[in-house]
């Protein structure tokens, strides 16, 4: 049959990243994400696969983020045996946030069956903790730059990606072709992790597009921080970041760091409350090969703050009126502490729930950052009385421009190239800029869609 390219998710969406490539001798799933945001989406995740999972030779993960790594754990329980490559961050990280995202599915359920805010007797998990753990046996390492066959014969390479500790993308040699899928592209100028490695060579590219029609704002992020943290001080107040626990928590650590050396704002107590959040602080410090900080500044920045485990602890932090600055998971405010947080400190006026990375449609950090007045948490509606400010210029994506100068390190045109992981007006916009800048044979394909590589 050739080679086909199948697009299973991260299609008209920035979730779900799931992409299946089959030649006659192999299939292959490059990521395997949740589905996260909107209901239409998130039902997605419980509808059976497209493909048999026991048919799947093998997984390739371009990183640990949840929307592409979530649905591993479910793919195993339906009976994925193979191997899941990746780089030796990424499945550190793995360990990390598929058990977390297991316990936090469970935790949901029960929750949802205690106080009734459910149409299924009884609500259950997606999968468990114990399920993710047992899929983290799957996890296969292979170091970034180097070259290994996978099932049928394909070849892998994982090149770096920045955006997170470990992300990188793929290189597929696969029946005579070179197939690229950029992965989160990460930014050039990110104070923490080195920039994307440029690509030479494809025949066929699928490139993320999730900031593909806009430019990052050029603004300092530390002196943006510093007035809403100044701000919010002076108010008597509690600056609450909804933070992704791998990736933004760092670098939020570090610019906080950065600022109170300088005195350029007051010395508040900080906490770090995700358990998620302090464990990968500690696999940053341990890979500092892998990102611009020395071991002192690493050390120094991820100590900035009180590491916060204990639940009780966590649940003190609201009744401390105290100003003080609270970093928890989950960054797009889908589920974890940091919703508990937001109901008790979202309806008051002193407060400032700042976001600090892209904010999925769907999600509660896209209802607060579209200006909300309520949230519904846990079942019940939460007034929003509390300032909503963002940092767009702390996101760890590649803007529109970045991606273009990721492109132009091609040393020709793909014969073809897909653009996937955005929202549709994002993904087609990037579509046009590469057509009209590039020349490239460049489209938008669909949910479900299959493309056989001549």
């Amino acid at each position: 049959m050739g080679t086909r390219l199948s697009f299973l998710g991260a299609a008209g969406t920035v979730t779900g990243s799931r992409y299946l490539v089959e030649t006659d001798r192999a299939r292959i799933l490059v990521d395997c994400g949740l589905f996260q945001g909107l209901k239409t989406l998130r039902l997605r995740n419980w509808a059976p696969f497209p493909v048999d999972p026991a048919g799947i030779d093998a997984v390739v993960l371009t990183h640990a983020h949840i929307d592409h790594s979530g649905y591993l754990p479910r793919l195993v329980r339906e009976g994925f045996s193979g191997p899941v490559y990746a780089t030796p961050s990424t499945v550190d990280l793995c360990g990390l946030l598929l058990p977390d995202s297991g316990f936090l599915q469970e935790k949901d359920a029960e929750r949802a069956n205690r106080h009734g805010y459910t149409r299924h007797a009884p609500a259950l998990p997606l999968y468990t903790q114990a399920q993710a753990e047992r899929a983290l046996d799957r996890l296969v390492a292979v170091p970034v730059d180097t070259d290994r066959e996978i099932a049928g014969g394909i070849g892998l390479r994982f090149h770096r990606a920045g955006h997170i500790l470990g992300a990188a993308g793929i290189t597929l040699a696969a029946g005579g072709r070179r197939l690229v899928f950029s992965g989160d592209l990460g930014r050039p100028d990110d104070p923490v992790l080195y920039p994307p490695e440029p690509v030479r060579h494809a025949d066929y590219l699928v490139v993320e597009s999730t900031y593909g029609d806009r430019r990052h704002d050029d603004a300092d992020p530390e002196t943006a921080l510093a007035a809403a943290v100044n701000d919010t001080a002076a108010r008597g107040g509690t600056v609450l970041v909804p933070a992704f626990a791998v990736g933004r928590a760092q670098a939020l650590l570090l610019h906080i760091h950065r600022l109170k050396r300088a005195g350029r704002i007051p010395d508040l107590p900080v906490f770090l409350d995700s358990p998620m959040a302090i464990d990968a602080s500690g696999l940053y410090e341990r890979a500092h090969a892998e990102h611009r900080l020395s071991a002192a500044e690493a050390r120094a920045a991820f100590g900035a703050a009180r590491c916060v485990r204990d639940v009780e602890e966590s649940k003190a932090l609201n009744g401390n009126r105290m100003p003080k600055i609270i970093l928890s998971a989950s960054g797009m405010a889908t589920g974890g502490r940091v919703l508990h947080h937001l109901r008790h400190l979202a309806p008051d006026g002193r407060n400032t729930i700042l976001l600090a990375g892209y904010q999925a449609a769907g999600t509660r950090g896209a209802a607060l950052a579209a200006g909300a007045r309520s949230l519904r948490i846990h079942g019940e509606e939460v007034a929003v009385r509390a300032r909503v400010e963002t940092l767009p210029m702390m996101s760890a994506h590649a803007d529109a421009d970045q991606i273009l100068g990721w492109l132009g390190g091609f040393t020709a045109p793909p014969r073809a190239t897909f653009v996937t992981h955005g929202e549709p007006v994002a993904a087609d916009t990037l579509r046009r800029r590469i057509q009209t800048e590039l020349g490239w044979a460049c489209t938008v394909p669909e949910q479900g869609q299959s493309e056989v590589l001549p």
